[in-house]
C-alpha cells in the first residue's frame, strides 16, 4: 500500500494547495434556509440530519474532486520482475550459398522451398509459440552478422528471421558464428535455461587454435547446444565415416559433431531431410526447453484524473438532487392561511 501511494504524482501539483477550499461546505451551506421559531421544540429528525451530512459530504467531494482533477493526477509506470516458463534461445542461422537450394540439392522451382525459406517459416512459428521466451538471431557465412540481440520482442525476432531468406555467400565460417551467438547470452540471469540452436546444412573446419577459445566460451556460458542439420538428400550423414582418410577436411560435419560432443555441455543433433523433419525437430527442442525464466513486465503511466472528475460529478449530482428536493415552507404557509384583508369582506357578508 505504501509503495502504491509512493508512485502517485500530479502534472500540476501546485493546484493541490487549493484542497483546503474543499472544506467550505462545513462552514457555508448552499441549501435554502427557512426561519423556524423554535426548532428545539420539534422531535429529533435523524433522517434530516443524515440528509444534511450527506449533502455536506457531497459538497466536499465535489470541490475536492475538481481540484484534484485539475492537478492532473497519475500513477507512475513501473517495472515488475515476474517468472514464466521459457528459455533464452540464441539462434545461429547458416547463410551460405547452399542454403538457397532445396533439400534435393537444386534451385527451387514452383512450390518448392529452399532450405532458408523452410527455416524462416518454421523458426518464425517457433518464436511465437511461448510468450516469455527470449531470442537472439545471428547469421553467418563468410563472417557472422548480429541480426537482433537477445530480446523478448517477438515481432522484432520474427522480422529478423524473415531476413534469413536473402541470398547468402558461399563460404561457411562456423567458428566465428558460434562465438557471436554465445556472446548474446551475456552475464546476467545465469540460472536461466539457455539454448544455442544452430541451423546449418553443412560445416567447415574449425581451426584447432580457435577450438580452445570456443571451449572456454562454452564452459563459461554452459548452454544446451542443438544442431539442426539440414541434410541434402544423398549427402553423408553426421555419423558416416568417410571411405578414405577420416579428417576434418574430408568429413567436416562428422568432425564438427565430434567437437560438439567433446565440449562437456548438453548437446543434441537433429538431421532433417525436409520441412516436416525440421518442424518435428523444432517441436522436440521446444519441449526440452521448459524451465522457469524471469521476465520484465513494464507497466505504463496511468492517468487518474478521470477518477477525480468522476468523484466530483457524483458530489455535484447529489447536491443538485438535494437542491431540487428542497421545500419552501414559508410559501406553503402563505398558501394554506388566508390573509387578514382577504377575510374581512367575508365577515361583512356574514353579518
Amino acid at each position: 500500500m505504501t509503495d502504491a501511494f509512493a508512485r502517485l504524482s500530479a502534472t500540476s501539483p501546485l493546484v493541490l494547495w487549493l484542497l483546503p477550499l474543499a472544506l467550505l461546505p462545513l462552514l457555508v451551506s448552499a441549501q435554502r434556509r427557512t426561519p423556524v421559531p423554535a426548532i428545539e421544540a420539534g422531535p429529533a429528525d435523524l433522517l434530516s440530519r443524515a440528509v444534511g451530512c450527506t449533502l455536506t459530504a457531497a459538497g466536499i467531494l465535489g470541490l475536492a474532486g475538481l481540484i484534484v482533477g485539475l492537478a492532473g493526477p497519475y500513477r507512475r509506470g513501473e517495472t515488475v520482475i515476474r517468472t514464466g516458463i521459457g528459455a533464452q534461445v540464441s539462434m545461429l542461422v547458416d547463410r551460405s550459398g547452399s542454403m538457397n537450394e532445396t533439400f534435393a540439392g537444386r534451385q527451387p522451382s514452383g512450390a518448392e522451398e529452399s532450405k532458408a525459406a523452410a527455416s524462416r517459416r518454421l523458426l518464425g512459428d517457433f518464436v511465437g509459440s511461448r510468450e516469455h521466451d527470449q531470442f537472439a538471431v545471428t547469421a553467418f557465412s563468410t563472417a557472422p552478422m548480429l541480426v537482433v540481440p537477445m530480446t523478448d520482442r517477438h515481432e522484432a525476432v520474427r522480422a529478423a528471421i524473415r531476413a534469413i531468406d536473402r541470398p547468402g555467400l558461399d563460404y561457411t565460417n562456423v567458428a566465428r558464428g558460434l562465438a557471436m551467438a554465445l556472446s548474446q547470452f551475456g552475464t546476467e540471469n545465469a540460472n536461466v535455461s539457455r539454448a544455442l540452436l544452430m541451423v546449418s546444412d553443412g560445416a567447415a573446419v574449425i581451426d584447432p587454435r580457435v577450438q580452445g577459445t570456443l571451449r572456454a566460451a562454452f564452459a563459461k556460458v554452459r548452454p544446451n547446444l542443438y544442431w539442426l542439420f539440414l541434410r541434402t538428400k544423398g549427402s553423408p550423414s553426421i555419423s558416416d565415416k568417410p571411405a578414405g582418410e577420416d579428417t576434418p577436411q574430408a568429413a567436416p560435419e562428422r568432425h564438427l559433431d565430434l567437437f560438439f560432443k567433446s565440449l562437456g555441455t548438453p548437446y543434441r543433433a537433429f538431421e532433417a531431410e525436409g520441412p516436416e523433419a525440421v518442424a518435428a525437430a523444432i517441436r522436440q527442442i521446444e519441449a526440452l526447453e521448459r524451465d522457469p525464466i524471469p521476465y520484465t513486465e513494464r507497466r505504463p503511466r496511468r492517468d487518474l484524473s478521470g477518477w477525480a472528475y468522476g468523484a466530483a460529478l457524483l458530489g455535484l449530482v447529489l447536491l443538485a438532487a438535494g437542491k431540487l428536493a428542497e421545500a419552501d415552507l414559508h410559501r406553503g404557509k402563505q398558501t394554506a392561511m388566508p390573509r387578514v384583508e382577504d377575510a374581512a369582506p367575508a365577515r361583512r357578508m356574514a353579518a
